[in-house]
């Protein structure tokens, strides 16, 4: 296959947030909020069952509430907000105004941080003349993540399902992102780390290739070993132990 356009996830392929106990750190010293280690660590755990940060660990359970909000959280701004400041206020933290500087706090650049390999493997397929794009499930803008550190001048396009009213697996956000490639989905490759929402690329055409959600420390080499800057663009062979 000679690859003419990549697809990328966000969350857990190019870029991974930070722990739950940073993210409740970093909001609580930014609030000038003093806790007892006692009381930070029980937030913490409450948190992290709760599912509470975007992109972080998957909550434990749904409460009926919010069942359809969680169901659509990915369609729109507002229902993204309401599902994870809803799942945090599951947890009784001091002060009502954390729940949502938490949520905005995961939406800061300095949440996130990119894989090793992902500014290598983006500017290797901006070198070979590949065209790349973002497709997220997501509701808010990322951009400024890119930007921030360094690599929105290695994506040709972003596909948002927020701003579609759609997402993942519907084939529609795939469709439109090799429409706005301008390559035919046969010669485009997605990748991503979610087995049934990143799959859904393959309903119009496209190869897809997974990595492993995994901490960042963890991953050091996952989208290099995809072969995508190889010269036939294919997967290296799976090595046997």
């Amino acid at each position: 296959m000679q690859i003419k356009g990549v697809l990328f996830d966000f969350s857990g392929t190019l870029f991974h947030i930070e722990s739950v106990e940073a993210w409740l750190r970093a909001v609580l010293d930014d609030r000038g909020t003093a806790v007892e280690r006692a009381e930070f660590e029980h937030w913490t755990r409450g948190l992290t069952d709760a599912g509470a940060l975007p992109g972080g660990p998957a909550p434990v359970r749904i409460p009926a509430s919010l069942s359809a909000a969680w169901a659509g959280r990915d369609r729109s701004a507002r229902t993204h907000r309401e599902a994870y400041t809803g799942l945090a206020r599951q947890v009784d933290l001091p002060d009502p105004g954390l729940y949502d500087a938490l949520y905005e706090r995961h939406m800061s650049p300095a949440a996130w941080r990119p894989y090793p390999d992902a500014a290598e493997v983006l500017r290797g397929l901006r070198r070979n003349g590949v065209r790349v794009g973002i497709v997220s499930n997501i509701g808010w803008d990322l951009r400024p993540v890119f930007r921030a550190h360094g690599l929105d001048e290695l994506v040709d396009l972003y596909v948002l399902s927020y701003e579609h009213g759609v997402q993942k697996p519907d084939p529609s956000l795939f469709r439109t992102a090799c429409s706005r490639l301008g390559c035919d989905a046969a010669d485009v490759v997605m990748v991503g780390d979610d087995r049934h929402a990143d799959a859904g690329a393959a309903d119009v055409g496209c190869e897809v290739r997974f990595v492993d959600h995994l901490p960042v420390a963890e991953r050091p080499d996952g989208l290099r070993a995809l072969g995508l800057l190889e010269p036939t663009g294919e997967a290296p062979p799976t090595r046997r132990s």
